[in-house]
């Protein structure tokens, strides 16, 4: 017998999870989720930090922020599944006077769009988050409305909603290659090693493993998997009470209270290695995430380390989503590429990929983040990628 579905999606993490049990929930069919662990959520979703906000520099980053954000905090009251949320902001701290002049900017749009997002001053700063360095900081941004969330609960209470809707959520379940007609032009299904699942639609949210996949059907994805360390350290003197996740602009270091310690990390400098590979580069956490920890948060020199983990993000060359049908091969639906940001995107992206696919008009605009993009030369600027 055949195996068939209306709609593959692949990839099991936030997004994958999110975008089918929104495509079942807005009468798509029969939907069947491929993910290649014998558990959902266990690549960048698993390895994220958790946290979601408002404050991007490009307006549809903001767009999908204020239609995304409120989804995630009201998860609980929603749907009546377990949710752990913190609303407890995103600080972003600046020491340069002509960065501030482009912090105040991307604030007054997101003001504009509707975002509520403080300027402080440094004393205001410290006075939000005792213990911080605020020497040579000229003003610091802050959204109210950010936060941090559990990632494995928001997986999970998607995937519970997705098999109540009658969703086949297939573990262990790799999908090997997207099969076209002969020309090419026409998605006809997925390749497993079980064996070909036949669908006119197929939904490539596979996050760092989106590229190799696409390449099966003759499409060159631009996204790229980068190493991102994170670190959770013990209890210590001065630990911030608050869950605040503060952003260090200079070398976007980041921190927020986790447990009795705080969670950390930093974007890698220089030129990103791209590999698949998470090993843990301990020389890389001891001679350049901590010495820029200590240098915000000098009290963390007093903590231990707890725990430390490598992550990937899926990143564009416009560190911008790739959403949406490719023209080129009717059938095929990207969404992948989100560089750092999927896991706060996923409940409006699964809204908005579901539109998508039903022909319905979708909640955000996202036809500039079609992968058409990249050939035409309309690439997006963002530049609050923590």
């Amino acid at each position: 017998m055949t195996d068939t579905a209306d709609v593959v999606v692949v990839g099991g993490g936030a997004m994958g999870v999110s975008i089918a049990w929104h495509l079942a929930a807005g009468g798509a069919g029969r939907i069947v989720l491929l993910e290649r662990n014998g558990a959902l959520g266990m690549e960048s979703t698993g390895r994220c930090a958790g946290g979601f906000r408002i404050q991007f520099t490009s307006e549809i980053n903001v767009r999908l922020s204020l239609a995304s954000v409120p989804m995630i905090r009201e998860f609980s009251a929603t749907h009546g599944l377990p949710l752990d949320v913190h609303v407890e902001g995103y600080l972003f701290l600046v020491r340069d006077l002509d960065a501030w002049a482009r912090h105040r900017e991307a604030a007054a749009m997101q003001r504009a769009l509707g975002a509520r997002v403080d300027e402080l001053g440094p004393a205001d700063a410290a006075g939000l988050i005792p213990g911080l360095e605020i020497g040579g900081v000229v003003g610091a941004t802050f959204g109210p409305d950010d936060g941090i969330a559990d990632p494995s609960g928001l997986t999970n209470g998607y995937a519970t909603l997705a098999r109540r809707a009658g969703v086949d959520i297939r573990l262990r379940t790799a999908a090997t290659s997207i099969r076209t007609n002969a020309g090419g032009s026409r998605v006809l299904g997925v390749e497993t090693a079980a064996g070909f699942i036949e669908a006119p639609v197929v939904v490539n949210a596979a996050g760092v493993w989106a590229g190799p996949l696409a390449a099966t059907c003759g499409l060159d994805l631009p996204v790229r998997p980068e190493l991102r360390h994170v670190v959770v350290t013990s209890d210590f003197p001065g630990r911030p009470d608050r869950r605040t996740l503060v952003i260090d602009t200079a070398t976007m270091f980041y921190f927020h209270r986790e447990g009795s310690g705080v969670l950390m990390g930093m974007p890698p400098r220089g030129e990103p290695v791209v590999s698949h590979e998470t090993a843990v580069d301990h020389r890389w956490i001891a001679e350049e995430l901590l010495p820029a920890a200590v240098a915000v948060l000098p009290g963390i020199g007093d903590a231990g380390l707890a725990s430390s983990w490598g992550g990937l993000y899926e990143m564009t060359p416009d560190h911008h989503a790739i959403l949406g049908p490719v023209e080129a091969v009717p059938g095929l639906v990207l969404a992948c590429g989100f560089s750092g940001h999927g896991f706060q995107h996923a409940p409006i992206v699964g809204t908005v990929i579901a539109e998508l696919v039903t022909g319905r008009p979708p909640t955000v605009d996202v036809s500039s983040l079609r992968v058409e993009r990249f050939a035409r030369g309309e690439l997006i600027g963002e530049s609050h990628v923590v």
